[in-house]
C-alpha cells in the first residue's frame, strides 16, 4: 500500500536538511525541536510562550495520558488540542519507553506489554493496536508505533529480541493505523541498540512496511555521545530521503547540532524545562548555572543579544536570587528562556542550511560554546 508523503525537502547542505512537514493542524518547519508536554502541559511555561518562542509542534505522552485523565475522556472533550488549548501540530509517543522505565511489574510478550500503573497499581495492557487506538483518541497529528526500548549497555541477544519484537509490532501498528483520518501520520521506530547490523535490519524492515516518517529510538539512554552519533551514521543513509527523520529523546544543543549534520530533522527532550527548574540556562555562549555564587552581584542580563525578552531583561543577580530562594518565578523564567533558545537554535540551523552555510555556522557556534560564558569584570 502506498503511503502518502506529507514532507517536502526544501534544501540540503551536506547531510544537513531543511524542509516542511504538513499536518492537519499546521506546518512544521524542520529541523524542528518539539517541547515536551508530557501530561498535556509544559512544566512551568504557558502554551503562549511556547508558541511565541517559535515552536511549531509539541509532544504529548501516550502512557501518561491514557492513565490520567484517560484517552476516551480526552476524545469526548474534543481531542488533545482542544483539551489543552494548544492549537498546533502535536506528536504523541507510543508509551513504550515509559512502560519500560516507569511501570511496575511489567511483562512483555508477543501480544502486548502488561504493567501496573505507577499511579494506582492498576493492571493495564498496552498492545500495538491499543497504542494506536489511544493515539487516535488523543487526536495527535503524528503517532508513533509501539516498540520495546532497551537501555544501554545491554547484551546483544536482548537487543536483537527487542528489535525483532518491535518490527513485528510495527506491522501490527501499521495495520491498525490504516483507518486513520487523512493527513495524520504514523512513524516507525528504528531499534537495534549499539549494534550496527541490528540497526540496519530494523531500518530496512520498517522501510519495507512503509511509514510516513522514521524515528531513531533507543538512544540517549545511557550511552556516550559518540555511540549515539555512530548509530545515526549507520542508520540515516538507509532511511528514505523524502521522509522525515526523528531522533527520539535528544537532547543537548550539541547533540542536536551533530545530529542535524548527519541528516536528522526532528527532536524532542525535557532538558529545556527540566534544567530551567534546576537553575541551568542555555545561551549562545553555552550553559549558565545560575546557582553559582558568582552571579549573586552580577547586574548583566543573561544574554543581551537573545531574541527572548526575559533573557535580555532580568539581571543574573535577580535570576540567581530567585533560584536560590526557590521562587517559582525563577523556574518559570529559565524554562521559557531555554525553550526560546532551543527554538532560536533551530531557526538559525534552518537558515544556515538554506544558505549553504551550515558547516560555517556549526564551527562558529561550537567555538562560542567552547569559549563559554564570560565572567563579569
Amino acid at each position: 500500500m502506498t503511503v502518502a508523503n506529507h514532507f517536502t525537502l526544501l534544501g540540503q547542505d551536506g547531510a544537513a536538511r531543511t524542509g516542511v512537514l504538513r499536518t492537519p493542524h499546521g506546518e512544521v518547519r524542520t529541523p524542528a525541536f518539539m517541547p515536551v508536554g508530557t501530561l498535556g502541559a509544559m512544566k512551568g511555561i504557558h502554551w503562549r510562550e511556547v508558541r511565541d518562542a517559535g515552536a511549531d509542534i509539541v509532544l504529548g505522552n501516550t502512557y501518561h495520558l491514557m492513565l490520567r485523565p484517560g484517552a476516551e475522556r480526552i476524545a469526548a472533550l474534543g481531542g488533545l488540542q482542544v483539551f489543552t488549548g494548544w492549537n498546533g501540530p502535536m506528536l504523541t509517543d507510543s508509551g513504550g519507553f515509559q512502560v519500560m522505565s516507569l511501570a511496575q511489574l511489567r511483562k512483555v510478550n508477543e501480544k502486548a506489554v502488561t504493567f501496573r500503573s505507577h499511579i494506582d497499581g492498576a493492571s493495564v495492557e498496552l498492545s500495538p493496536e491499543r497504542a494506536i487506538e489511544v493515539q487516535r483518541l488523543l487526536g495527535s497529528d503524528i503517532a508513533m508505533q509501539l516498540d520495546e526500548c532497551v537501555r544501554l549497555p545491554a547484551e546483544r541477544a536482548d537487543i536483537e529480541r527487542a528489535m525483532l519484537l518491535s518490527l513485528r509490532w510495527a506491522e501490527r501498528c501499521k495495520r491498525a493505523f490504516e483507518i486513520a483520518p487523512d493527513g495524520h501520520m504514523l512513524f516507525g521506530i528504528v531499534q537495534g541498540g549499539d549494534v550496527p547490523p541490528l540497526r540496519h535490519a530494523s531500518a530496512r524492515g520498517l522501510i519495507e512496511i512503509g511509514f510516513h516518517g522514521y524515528a531513531v529510538g533507543g538512544l540517549a539512554v545511557g550511552e556516550p555521545q559518540e555511540v549515539m552519533l555512530a548509530m545515526i551514521d549507520e542508520v540515516a543513509p538507509i532511511l528514505p530521503e523524502e521522509r522525515p527523520r526523528y531522533l527520539m529523546g535528544v537532547g543537548t544543543p550539541d547533540d542536536m547540532l551533530e545530529a542535524v549534520a548527519r541528516g536528522i530533522d526532528m527532536f524532542d527532550c525535557v532538558l529545556p524545562t527540566r534544567n530551567g527548574r534546576h537553575g541551568l540556562a542555555f545561551t549562545r555562549r553555552g550553559p549558565v548555572n545560575l546557582r553559582n555564587a558568582r552571579h549573586a552581584d552580577d547586574p548583566r542580563p543573561l544574554d543581551e543579544d537573545s531574541t527572548w525578552p526575559a533573557a535580555r531583561t532580568y539581571s543574573r543577580a535577580y535570576l540567581h536570587h530567585l533560584i536560590k530562594s526557590g521562587e517559582t518565578l525563577g523556574a518559570m523564567l529559565l524554562s521559557e528562556i531555554n525553550v526560546a533558545y532551543y527554538q532560536s537554535l533551530m531557526g538559525d540551523i534552518r537558515s544556515a542550511v538554506r544558505e549553504s552555510g551550515f558547516e560555517n555556522f556549526r564551527a562558529q557556534i561550537k567555538d562560542s560554546w567552547a569559549r563559554g560564558d564570560i565572567a563579569p569584570r
